[in-house]
């Protein structure tokens, strides 16, 4: 179904304000209740990891099962559930009634609906590639303030500075340009604005210079130095940077800086 601006729901609109200029479709595509920025575009990846993250059976199943399956193999059996997960990431967030979150790589919605309801007044965008996983999420009754958009995580399509706070959990490991996310991830956050990431970690003997080549070849799964993801936050300038390790996996927030009037003024 394609949609003029003035039938969109308002939080598609706001959607909409924040888009690049050149990323902003003359007529927005919301056939299947999210706004689809990709079209026949697919950036997912090619290893058997990446591709089942399409299919529409594993949407049906990733809330519920498949999701909660895979926290316990990466964390442990005694490592946080999914309600102690979305606590982790609220508190990372520090959400406010008026903030302006994006959950990137948000699968069936499964910690955006929570964002929703912490962000009151502000509102909440869940981004994916997957369309599959977007039709599940849409089909929920959500509140007014979210919305859902297809786009790609590597080369998101927002305005500089967008969010006041970003979470990405449990899908860095999978995106085919981990560093390049990152970096858009970073971009599009404002000044003083927090992010929050869940993904794995190097744990074993061997360093993962050595493992994370046979694990993404043959899954499409990125294992991450220890270090790899709190030395890449603070090289791009952001600080108040935290890890907690559990397993396999990492929990990782940080902040970027703000803008003081000093730096305005040089800038």
């Amino acid at each position: 179904m394609r949609s003029t601006t003035a039938q969109l729901g308002p939080a598609v609109k706001h959607v909409l304000a924040l888009l690049e200029p050149a990323r902003r479709p003359p007529v927005p595509q919301v056939e299947y209740g999210y706004l689809d920025l990709l079209g026949n575009e697919d950036p997912t990846g090619a290893h058997p990891g990446q591709r089942l993250m399409l299919s529409s059976g594993l949407a049906l199943i990733y809330e519920r099962l498949w999701r909660p399956l895979g926290g316990s193999l990466l964390m442990g059996a005694a490592g946080p559930g999914m309600h102690d997960q979305r606590r982790i990431a609220l508190r990372m967030l520090d959400l406010t009634p008026n903030d302006r979150v994006l959950d990137v790589a948000c699968g069936p919605g499964n910690f955006t609906r929570d964002f929703a309801c912490a962000a009151g007044k502000g509102l909440v965008v869940g981004l994916d590639a997957s369309k599959t996983m977007l039709a599940v999420a849409a089909g929920k009754a959500e509140p007014a303030n979210l919305a859902y958009v297809r786009g790609d995580a590597q080369s998101l399509p927002f305005r500089d500075g967008s969010f006041d706070a970003i979470c990405c959990f449990a899908a860095l490991y999978l995106i085919e340009k981990p560093m390049r996310a990152l970096d858009e991830i970073i971009r599009v956050l404002a000044p003083g604005g927090r992010v929050a990431l869940l993904s794995s970690c190097n744990r074993g003997p061997a360093p993962a210079s050595v493992t994370n080549p046979v694990v993404r070849t043959l899954t499409g799964v990125r294992i991450f130095a220890r270090e790899e993801l709190t030395r890449a936050l603070r090289d791009r300038g952001l600080t108040s940077i935290e890890q907690q390790v559990v397993g396999l996996a990492q929990f990782v927030s940080a902040r970027k800086l703000a803008v003081t009037r000093t730096s305005r003024r040089r800038s």
